[in-house]
């Protein structure tokens, strides 16, 4: 899923785990993160003063927008817009509370339009976080279903499968063997994929398999020697970081 923003960084005591808002931010998930965080307004609307330098909008602001979606539920447009744009701010502005509404307007779009892959991979995403959020296996079900969807139009998708391969890595408990497998599908397309030399390194190192996280690690290290994840790795694979349980 293309360039994403980096409001979270790996945990400096637990690589991997979320130190922040969104597992979506800091992992690079996704192209959507790329495009404007601007939330869709009606095309008949204005821009209200509710509306603050920074694209921070106020409570008020956001519903309405909702509420627009609501009342023109058949205008595929803005639902996509409007539900890929409010899941990328939901996602910069650290609020949670958003999520739910992000589906739900996205949902409604998708049944107009099941192929559409941008809906596909943003369902994925904010089905993963809230999977993540909420400690909710079910939710990280949710997400696999639509990223397989996305992967199925376009296999080679490394980012795609790099997140397909955390939902097993996340869940609880988790399904490493999984994890690691897919994780190796994306590797086998784009051996250099960075964020899944990362955690792929991680789960050998949950696994116990300290040889092939070793390995995994200098092929990180190959692909980018500057990743500011490296020195973690290393203390994880070397005994110094005992956050992995």
């Amino acid at each position: 899923m293309g360039s994403k923003t980096v409001l979270v960084a790996l945990a400096a005591c637990a690589l991997g785990f979320i130190g922040g808002f969104m597992f979506a931010n800091s992992l690079n998930r996704s192209e959507l993160a790329s495009k404007s965080t601007s939330i869709e307004q009606p095309a008949n609307s204005q821009p209200t003063n509710q509306q603050t330098a920074g694209n921070i909008l106020s409570p008020e602001e956001i519903k309405s927008r909702i509420a627009a979606a609501d009342q023109n539920p058949n205008d595929f447009s803005y639902q996509k817009s409007l539900g890929l744009s409010l899941y990328r701010y939901a996602s910069l502005k650290q609020d949670a509370s958003l999520i739910p509404e992000t589906i739900r307007i996205m949902q409604r779009a998708s049944e107009i339009d099941p192929a559409d892959r941008d809906l596909q991979i943003g369902l994925g995403n904010a089905h993963f976080d809230a999977g993540y959020f909420n400690k909710d296996n079910p939710s990280f079900e949710r997400a696999r279903e639509f990223y397989n969807k996305a992967l199925t139009r376009v296999p080679t998708d490394v980012d795609v499968r790099a997140d397909l391969a955390l939902t097993y890595f996340l869940q609880e408990p988790p399904d490493l063997k999984t994890a690691v497998a897919e994780f190796e599908k994306g590797l086998a397309i784009n051996p250099k994929h960075e964020r899944s030399l990362q955690f792929l390194t991680q789960t050998y190192v949950k696994q116990n398999e300290i040889v092939k996280a070793s390995e995994t690690l200098d092929r990180l290290k190959a692909a980018n020697p500057s990743n500011s994840s490296i020195g973690e790795l290393t203390g994880l694979i070397t005994g110094g970081n005992p956050a992995i349980k």
